[in-house]
């Protein structure tokens, strides 16, 4: 099976994608697909060749990746919101000739910068899913190409560095369709996808897993919380796939009512503050449930089942993956203790594109190693404790941020909060908690002080803080705790 495959998991009559006003059954849906796969072979689309998407959320993303894929080319989704610069970079990197568009992209001086000699065909994706007279029918290619072959690459948000680019096979993705079985999805649900696209969580989740049980994909192109909850209302949406700050905003905005059809609510991208778990479980007596992955994984790595929650855990390793803790010697460390998670299945990634070393070092001893410290208990539950490269060593003690926001969110005021590691010529790290306040709120310094003190060693105390209007979130719903030190360092933050 391949991933092109998932459009004919559905009945022909039924729904498989709600774009807006906009309504698809799978036999449409594989029209769609087949249109697209004649017009990108019309245009020299080949096996192997790299074909970026560059689209807001919509009913094109999905008949333009299933189109590439089904001709043993690679997808390449970008995010949107980057710059021309950023564009650039992935487009010469991945080798992309042929770009899907909702818009026109100026790319010329971009591409001359970085010296790239690449000529890039912009098409049009909005006409992509749409029969076009004279072309040639393209021939079913997928006897000539098997499921360990690439289908995507997805571009890491480079937080250090350039962006490296996951390679995903049809297999890594199918897998990790059916390591998620359990979340119990079927024929009839609908999955709301407001996450983007261009991003694995809401790719694999929303609509790789949502087609392979033939149930229907309710498509939002951005969030506002009014339309959102207005379509979970109106649609009847019974399964989502969110990131903590969206959850927030839903506890405040929604009602009870507005989300009685809800079955699953699931949460990744980022950590989930305790605060707002508790306070949309009390509004809406629902669970969420908490996912963790990465690009590299396709992406899900532990996912909570559905009513087996356990408060600050983002669940079980998924069946069928291989794990550990290790310490800083690769040796494996007893249940209860810190140590960086490590995976291995047949849902891990073939390797970073063009970059052999990074992948060796990334998969050294046959185990992918996340970059992230946790923890487990004697069930199998992970709870993720904090990225090691975001852990601040302060007087030679560790500290981990994450711990320290969970109890700043308890803090009566706050909305939000970082803790971040910044220079200090005694300590050589201290903490700087960067924090907004709810509408109408304030939170007194000395106070929220005492309340640390009274919850944490004194070492792990953040010795400045420093109130912003809002904190700025990537595109996946993360704080950009990098933009931030950025703007502190220069001066901007006081």
């Amino acid at each position: 099976m391949l991933i092109h495959d998932l459009i004919y998991r559905g009945a022909p009559d039924d729904l498989a994608i709600v774009d807006h006003e906009r309504r698809f059954t799978y036999k449409e849906l594989q029209l769609a697909v087949k249109a697209c796969r004649d017009r990108l072979a019309a245009s020299g689309v080949h096996q192997g060749d790299r074909v970026g998407i560059f689209t807001r959320n919509s009913a094109e993303f999905i008949f333009a990746y299933m189109g590439i894929t089904s001709l043993g080319a690679i997808a390449v989704p970008l995010n949107f919101q980057l710059s021309n610069r950023e564009i650039a970079y992935i487009i010469k990197d991945a080798g992309i000739q042929l770009l899907l568009t909702y818009q026109p992209l100026n790319l010329v001086d971009a591409l001359a910068q970085l010296r790239c000699q690449l000529r890039v065909v912009q098409y049009d994706i909005r006409s992509i899913g749409k029969a076009k007279p004279g072309i040639e029918e393209a021939p079913e290619l997928s006897e000539f190409f098997s499921a360990d072959n690439p289908c995507q690459i997805i571009y890491t948000s480079g937080t250090t560095g350039n962006p490296k680019g996951a390679v995903i096979s049809h297999h890594n993705l199918l897998f990790n369709v059916g390591q998620i079985a359990y979340m119990g999805c079927k024929p009839g649900h609908k999955a709301l996808c407001v996450l983007p696209m261009y991003h694995c969580y809401g790719l694999t989740c929303a609509v790789f897993y949502t087609l392979s049980v033939g149930a229907a994909i309710v498509i939002l192109d951005s969030f506002t919380p009014r339309t959102t909850i207005s379509t979970i209302r109106e649609e009847g949406v019974t399964d989502l796939y969110l990131v903590p700050s969206i959850c927030s905003l839903l506890t405040k905005l929604g009602t009870p009512e507005d989300m009685k059809s809800v079955r699953l609510v699931v949460s990744a991208g980022t950590t989930l503050p305790l605060k707002i778990q508790q306070d949309f479980t009390e509004k809406f007596g629902l669970d969420i449930s908490e996912a963790y992955g990465l690009s590299e994984t396709s992406p899900i790595v532990t996912m909570t089942p559905l009513g087996k929650t356990k408060v600050g855990s983002c669940g079980p390793v998924v069946p069928d993956l291989q794990w550990k803790l290790v310490n800083d010697q690769g040796e494996e460390v007893p249940r209860g203790e810190l140590g960086e998670l490590v995976v291995k299945g047949e849902n891990v990634m073939l390797g970073y594109w063009n970059l052999p070393d990074v992948t060796y070092d990334a998969m050294r001893g046959g185990w992918f190693h996340t970059g992230d410290v946790a923890r487990a208990d004697e069930d199998g539950y992970i709870y993720i404790v904090d990225r090691i490269k975001d852990m601040i060593i302060s007087m030679g003690e560790n500290v981990y941020p994450r711990e320290v926001e969970e109890v700043i969110y308890q803090f009566p005021g706050v909305h939000e909060a970082a803790v971040i590691g910044i220079e200090d010529k005694l300590r050589g790290q201290a903490g700087a908690c960067f924090y907004s306040v709810h509408p109408g709120a304030s939170v007194n310094i000395r106070e929220l002080k005492h309340y640390l003190q009274n919850n944490l060693a004194l070492y792990k105390i953040p010795r400045e803080f420093h109130i912003m209007e809002k904190l700025p979130r990537t595109s996946t719903g993360k704080i950009a705790k990098k933009e931030i030190l950025a703007e502190f360092q220069a001066g901007k933050i006081v």
